[in-house]
């Protein structure tokens, strides 16, 4: 529900504050007065198109700031902001417009695109006028109203979870397909690359062991070389040498161990040296041995590391990555080689499912044909009293070939205006007043949209008398299950407003700027006895007056009175700082701007 809009610098509008609530509100004044202004600005709060001519004249910006209270905020919406990370039990929705034509908008202080700013539009608010006759001619939203008055969502999404496990299947069947045509070449290819890194039979850290094995042998003669000189000067030096000069060490120690038993420790640790000494050249020897020329063995390690280069080659990769190559060529290997059962299998699957999906479709079509029956009859039902006598409308569902999201169903909005007619499509309607007579009639006979705050601009255009009082209640009717905004220019559709604005014009000569105050009573009785009257209101224009408002309260009511909490709404609002300035809004009863 719109709770609070503040408009600056649009059009003829300098300065404007209006707080809404539930119900029925009336927007009435003089033509030229600026009516329609505030619904072209909600237009543009919804994101519609923006251009440099909606700024008013001598200002450098336009703005424009909602507050929705989202209390019982439908699923939809819900899911919407929820997605968009956007939290709170109100949306303020603020778009500032440059005289350079750009345009930027914000959704609770976060800078969001036009085309975010358009789906939350969408979801919010619903205009309908006689030329912007926007949701009901849109094929989407003539499938969606009807799903919504039919209770078939839960089934619309069953349709749709069958529709996506086909396309699964369907998409994988086509890879398998696709990779089924060069099969056998690839076949025989990875059949012969996966053998011949098999025989390679390469084994986890083999490479490195070669590599090492291999410097070893080519460095043979400076390894020996130096094992040598380690031998000599660890034991076999004829003049001196480590294990001697530990040995001679040895005897000193042992010798005054005799005489102080705390060289003992000291001992212990040299006998232990001298047996490293003689285990050291012992393995130096070893060492040395297996220092001599094998041929046969270079060879071998040789023509080993050869193959593996080669294979690597031929491969692309690096010799140590032969291994997870190969890995992977047999893993292709053996998928390909199983392909047909798979694709045999996956074939009985997307089988299955599209049968499921049809079943569910079929099933869905079936209940939308039922239910676009009863809409067509009951918008039909409304038509006659809206001054559409012989009037009639009709909801066309039509099965389609193809599987889609929603069902393969095209859903149309017929309608015939006048007795001898055929149907034509709703789009197709000419008359701007039938256009928003019509959104009326579907309006009420469906409670789809009934979440949304609903924008008639001039539903009265071109009927008169007990249509337009028939009008009227249909609208307070509406109202009386959400939040109804009409600009109006008949008595008999004002006085059943729940609330009433009335849009003035004002001017000193040299500006002219428009002003918006909230009527009481007792300003109501004079205004609707303006629009019966004329220029001149009489006594007994005021008398009608105040019996049609007496009448409309008369009404029986269907839903409990407004929320309170619009100025809450706008207190917090401000406090954020997501409102245009700060500006004390006018008291009601006078006029604001």
């Amino acid at each position: 529900m719109l709770t609070a809009l503040q408009i600056r610098d649009f059009a003829i509008i300098d300065r404007l504050d209006i707080e809404l609530r539930e119900g029925l509100t009336v927007l009435t004044g003089e033509t030229g007065a600026g009516k329609s202004i505030l619904v072209d600005a909600l237009q543009l709060l919804a994101g519609g198109r923006a251009g440099p001519e909606m700024i008013r004249h001598g200002a450098e910006r336009a703005e424009i700031c909602g507050v929705f209270d989202l209390a019982g905020a439908p699923e939809a919406l819900g899911e919407w902001l929820e997605a968009q990370a956007l939290t709170g039990e109100e949306l303020i929705i603020r778009r500032v417009l440059g005289a350079d034509g750009r345009s930027r908008a914000w959704l609770n202080g976060q800078s969001v695109p036009v085309q975010l700013l358009r789906e939350a539009g969408n979801l919010l608010i619903d205009i309908h006028g006689q030329h912007e006759f926007q949701s009901l001619t849109r094929a989407l939203c003539q499938r969606e109203l009807l799903d919504e008055y039919g209770a078939l969502e839960p089934q619309r999404a069953e349709v749709g979870a069958a529709y996506r496990l086909w396309r699964e299947k369907r998409s994988r069947a086509l890879e398998l397909e696709n990779a089924a045509r060069d099969r056998d070449a690839r076949l025989e290819l990875l059949r012969y690359q996966v053998g011949e890194l098999e025989a390679l039979t390469l084994r986890p850290g083999e490479i490195e062991q070669l590599a090492e094995e291999r410097s070893r042998l080519m460095n043979r003669g400076r390894l020996a070389e130096a094992a040598q000189a380690a031998l000599a000067q660890l034991y076999l030096g004829e003049e001196s040498n480590a294990n001697s000069a530990v040995s001679r060490a040895l005897q000193a120690l042992r010798a005054g161990a005799a005489l102080d038993p705390q060289l003992g420790p000291i001992v212990i640790l040299a006998e232990e040296a001298e047996v490293r000494i003689r285990e050291a050249a012992r393995e130096l020897e070893r060492y040395g041995e297996s220092l001599e020329l094998d041929t046969a063995r270079q060879n071998e390690l040789e023509s080993r590391l050869a193959a593996i280069e080669e294979l690597a080659r031929k491969h692309r990769v690096a010799p140590p990555e032969l291994i997870s190559r190969a890995t992977e060529l047999a893993a292709e290997l053996h998928s390909l080689e199983r392909a047909e059962v798979d694709l045999a299998v996956l074939r009985q699957e997307l089988s299955a499912a599209l049968e499921r999906y049809r079943h569910l479709a079929a099933s869905l079509s079936s209940a939308r044909s039922a239910a676009a029956r009863s809409l067509g009859e009951a918008i039909s039902a409304h038509m006659q009293s809206l001054g559409m006598a012989g009037g009639r409308f009709e909801v066309g569902v039509s099965s389609g070939e193809e599987p889609a999201p929603q069902g393969g169903d095209e859903v149309g909005f017929l309608v015939s205006a006048n007795p001898g007619q055929p149907p034509r499509a709703l789009s197709k309607v000419a008359s701007g007043g039938e256009l928003s007579r019509l959104s009326l009639a579907v309006q009420v006979a469906s409670s789809a949209r009934e979440t949304r705050c609903m924008v008639f601009d001039e539903v009265d255009s071109g009927i008169g008398g007990a249509v337009a009082e028939i009008v009227g209640r249909e609208l307070r009717s509406l109202g009386e299950r959400g939040q109804v905004l009409c600009v109006t220019h008949l008595p008999q559709v004002a006085s059943q407003g729940h609330h009433h604005l009335r849009v003035a014009k004002l001017t000193d000569g040299l500006s002219t700027r428009t002003s918006l105050t909230e009527l009481s009573p007792e300003d109501r009785i004079e205004e609707l006895a303006r629009m019966l009257g004329g220029i001149d209101v009489t006594l007994k224009a005021r008398e009608h007056a105040r019996e049609m408002l007496e009448g409309a309260s008369n009404l029986p009511a269907r839903r409990s009175e407004s929320q309170p909490g619009a100025r809450g709404a706008r207190r917090q609002a401000r406090k954020s700082g997501a409102i245009l300035e700060a500006r004390r809004p006018a008291p009601k009863g006078r006029g604001s701007g």
